[in-house]
């Protein structure tokens, strides 16, 4: 990770919406951002170019849809080419996390009279289950092929 830099963003794929988070390397702790739109599972990258200019991360964690067998989620390739191209278009370490509950977890957070979309939520909670696995931070994406039992997709 860039040392001059100890924010991370965080972000939660949909094919309507895409939830960011940032977090800090240095008190391992994560913040909902911002709701960047996308059609049809196509990014507003201007959006999230701002955001990466604004926040200068060392590094991006994307959350992989997995279901709760362990399988691979039907958005799971969509999620893929993003974290593709996140790394491509913005040459930073990009790291994959199991993302499974983290809407789940994200609406228990949010009070009942504020409830709407919660993907900036779910890309903080993605954020703090990748602070939290004690696995070495060493191998970051390198491709759309899934690694069981390793953080890297």
């Amino acid at each position: 990770m860039n040392a001059a830099s100890s924010s991370v963003l965080g972000f939660d794929f949909g094919t309507k919406r895409i939830g960011v988070a940032v977090g800090q390397t240095i008190t391992r702790t994560a913040n909902p951002l911002a709701t960047v739109r996308a059609s049809d599972g196509r990014p507003d990258w201007y959006a999230i170019n701002v955001l990466i200019d604004a926040w200068t991360p060392a590094a991006i964690v994307v959350g992989m849809p997995v279901n709760m067998d362990g399988s691979e989620h039907t958005l799971a390739p969509a999620a893929l080419r993003f974290a593709s191209q996140l790394a491509g278009r913005f040459g930073l370490p990009v790291y994959t996390v199991d993302e499974r509950l983290s809407s789940y977890e994200a609406r228990s957070r949010e009070p009942e009279r504020k409830r709407g979309p919660v993907d900036a939520v779910a890309a903080q909670v993605i954020l703090e289950t990748w602070f939290a696995d004690p696995a070495p931070r060493s191998e970051s994406w390198r491709g759309p092929r899934v690694e069981n039992g390793d953080r890297s997709f």
